[in-house]
């Protein structure tokens, strides 16, 4: 009789399969499928510290360095961030509605008219900064989700990305420069959109498995933004789901995971590696609580003087436990003209493991953040 799996085992499983032995930038972001961004900097952007410790010899800034060349596109699957081809195509094309940051609403007949000016503008120019869409058009200002005015016509390029219309053909000084794009129509029969919604499903599994069912169910729910036009086909995708994978009740929980896996089977490195919040190992708070027995929380967007453990903290995972989190930053030497890492560190248990192994491993951690970071010695 095989022996059952164990929160120990779903650990390592968690951390393993997700942080696997590092290759090129293609293979890894072609394994992940998704690479979810963000635009702040502490030390670094969401991105990059994701891909650093899956990547041979990656750099901050190394994924929009090589854009153009490795043929991954910006899209919204579950959140914003980078994705495959291939993957992209199973979730367009998607029909006519504002991004998930407005809400998903349905484009107006006039705001239709203006995409097609636009479309037509960017098609025969070629590739596009904003501020050249703006100066051709002028359509002035618009109140946007956040409360803030934005150009109506740089609105309207999030809209035309989002559906479909432009992809973003490379950044300049972090702005998206926006070509003309199309995708292939969309499936018509009912089978084949089965076939593409679990699809979808199972790119989702593919990063954050192991999944407790509450967070199976979170996020294969938040594709209703990867394909708003089949959001009423998703409850029954997930269904589907929880029929196909593998699953086990450990400590009173289903966990769901690719059916070809097995938990069982994850041998643990001795690594030090400090994870970006966004990081598949750590994304889903509720699984980490489960696995680790404390509550995380990003806290960019928390008041400072209720913090509790900084304004970017990066989890600390030493084997399969993330024991801590680190603050970093890379400050100028004074008149120097150099720059150097620092590094605040954090315990749960209010101490570092008293493992020689760990100290060891950790000032190797930081090097390696240090040469990914561009820092001085």
């Amino acid at each position: 009789m095989a022996r059952a799996v164990t929160l120990d085992d779903l650990r390592r499983f968690a951390v393993v399969r997700s942080l696997f032995a590092p290759t090129t930038l293609r293979r890894a972001i072609a394994r992940m499928g998704f690479v979810q961004a963000d635009p702040i900097r502490a030390p670094a952007r969401a991105q990059d510290l994701i891909l650093r410790p899956r990547v041979k010899g990656y750099r901050a800034g190394d994924l929009e360095r090589h854009y153009e060349s490795l043929g991954v596109e910006e899209d919204f699957f579950i959140n914003y961030g980078f994705v495959t081809g291939a993957l992209q195509a199973l979730m367009h094309p998607r029909p006519h509605l504002r991004e998930p940051a407005e809400g998903n609403q349905p484009s107006s007949a006039a705001e239709r008219r203006r995409e097609r000016l636009l479309l037509e503008f960017v098609t025969e120019r070629g590739p596009v900064h904003p501020r050249e869409v703006e100066e051709h058009f002028d359509h002035g200002s618009v109140q946007n989700y956040w409360g803030g005015s934005s150009l109506a016509t740089t609105q309207m390029l999030g809209v035309m990305h989002y559906r479909g219309l432009l992809r973003v053909a490379r950044r300049e000084n972090g702005i998206r420069i926006y070509g003309a794009h199309r995708h292939e129509a969309g499936p018509f029969d009912s089978a084949a959109r089965r076939v593409r919604i679990d699809a979808l499903v199972d790119a989702v599994v593919n990063i954050y498995a192991p999944l407790p069912s509450g967070s199976l169910s979170y996020y294969v729910r938040r594709l209703r933004y990867a394909v708003p036009q089949w959001q009423d086909e998703i409850t029954e995708a997930l269904r589907r789901a929880r029929e196909r994978l593998r699953h086990a009740r450990v400590e009173g929980v289903d966990w769901y995971w690719p059916a070809e896996e097995s938990p069982r089977r994850a041998a643990m490195p001795e690594t030090v590696r400090l994870l970006a919040p966004f990081d598949p190992v750590v994304h889903d708070r509720g699984r980490f609580e489960l696995l680790w027995g404390w509550i995380y929380r990003f806290e960019a967007y928390t008041p400072a003087p209720k913090r509790k453990v900084g304004y970017y903290a990066l989890p600390l995972l030493w084997r399969e436990r993330v024991v801590g989190w680190g603050n970093l930053a890379v400050v100028p030497k004074r008149n120097s003209g150099t720059r150097r890492l620092t590094c605040e560190l954090g315990y749960v248990a209010g101490q570092p493991p008293r493992d020689g192994a760990f100290k060891r491993e950790l000032a190797a951690e930081l090097e390696r953040m240090r040469v990914f970071l561009g820092a001085n010695a």
